[in-house]
């Protein structure tokens, strides 16, 4: 299969009844994840639907029997196509396994139906191998959450993924950005200008050395009255948790769950900070 894509190839997936259903959610799923999948009725393949078919094709043909007549009748015309078939039946002495190139065998013990006759646990070990064989496709082929966004653009699913963290951050002129030797009091008047909840601090080469919020100040005023004089180094958290700006802004959801702060430094390749991520933003957002 992997090979066939790489050639610029499909997968054809073909069933009739409850495995022509597993059958489209299979297609589904392959095409989501970048293996270009369509779905082969086999009652309209010998009336003019078998066009869909080149050859270096694959056809996954599923039948829990393995006798599926629509199916066993269709085998003939998809060989003279020159594609390569694979069955997924739970016979592998059935027809349909005989007549594949490769078998697939999802035989299970019972059936959950109390009767052992409505297709249940052969149904599921069928969309369970179908997903194994989605997964493993995508490893194979490096399939990337960039990847999987471009064909999920829509929702929250395709928002989440295509976001980035520029896209969510408060840049550098919205912020307050001072010197570990500025002091609190220096902070504090251009909070009040700039609106902020904290200050990046940064050391004499620009790059990020630490972080002061108004949290830390009014725990800091509690103890002492006279913080105002205190220099940024002396009371800032330093090496604060970062993201970095090229990265999925997911990514900063994960970061605010796992350390539970309020206050994400937005930094480049080299630690110099870029912008800040506030939790009240991610919520603006819609990301959650």
């Amino acid at each position: 299969m992997l090979e066939a894509l790489k050639n610029g190839k499909k997968i054809i997936v073909t069933g009739v009844g409850k495995s022509g259903a597993i059958g489209q959610k299979m297609a589904a799923t392959l095409t989501s994840t970048g293996a270009p999948s369509v779905v082969l009725d086999p009652v309209n393949a010998l009336h003019g639907d078998l066009g869909v078919a080149t050859e270096g094709d694959i056809v996954l043909a599923l039948s829990y029997s393995g006798e599926t007549g629509e199916i066993v009748r269709v085998l003939p015309a998809l060989r003279r196509l020159s594609v390569k078939i694979i069955a997924m039946t739970g016979h592998a002495r059935s027809t349909i396994a005989r007549e594949a190139d490769i078998h697939i065998d999802v035989r299970v013990p019972k059936e959950a139906c109390p009767l052992n006759l409505a297709p249940t646990s052969s149904t599921t070990a069928m969309l369970a191998v179908g997903d194994a064989l989605a997964m493993v496709l995508l490893d194979a082929r490096g399939f990337k959450k960039e990847d999987f966004a471009k064909f999920h653009p829509g929702g929250s699913l395709g928002r989440n993924l295509l976001y980035k963290v520029v896209d969510v951050m408060r840049p550098l002129k919205q912020l307050v950005v001072l010197n570990e030797k500025a002091t609190v009091r220096e902070a504090l008047s251009l909070w009040n200008i700039k609106r902020s909840g904290a200050v990046i601090v940064v050391n004499d080469r620009k790059k990020l050395a630490g972080i002061y919020t108004h949290g830390d100040f009014v725990r800091g005023y509690q103890k002492n009255p006279r913080v105002g004089e205190t220099l940024l180094r002396e009371v800032m958290t330093p090496r604060p948790i970062t993201v970095r700006v090229d990265k999925l802004a997911v990514e900063v959801l994960n970061l605010f769950e796992k350390h539970r702060i309020d206050d994400l430094v937005v930094v480049d390749g080299q630690n110099r900070p870029v912008g800040l991520v506030d939790a009240q933003d991610i919520a603006k957002s819609k990301l959650l």
